[in-house]
């Protein structure tokens, strides 16, 4: 297992992730912030929320940003900017 964290992109704010996640590779993280990304969007979507983050910046132990993940890709294509 290796440690990852999902720091949130807000424009040019960063939200850092101080915790992050065991996870056995890069691609269960990108499955993690895909799942995380459905919840933020439909916590938005009940609440009338705008300010929401634009993406999820998954980095390893070492602060290496190993992946971005857009929020909108977890939207039906037709929503999708």
């Amino acid at each position: 297992m290796r440690r990852f964290y999902f720091h949130l992109r807000l424009g040019e704010k960063v939200i850092a992730d101080e915790e992050g996640s065991d996870l056995p590779d890069v691609a269960a993280a990108r499955l993690e912030a895909l799942a995380a990304a459905r919840c933020i969007l439909a916590n938005a979507i009940r609440s009338g929320t705008e300010n929401i983050p634009e993406a999820f910046v998954i980095a390893d132990s070492e602060g290496r940003e190993l992946e971005t993940v857009h929020l909108a890709v977890v939207l039906p294509e037709r929503f999708r900017p």
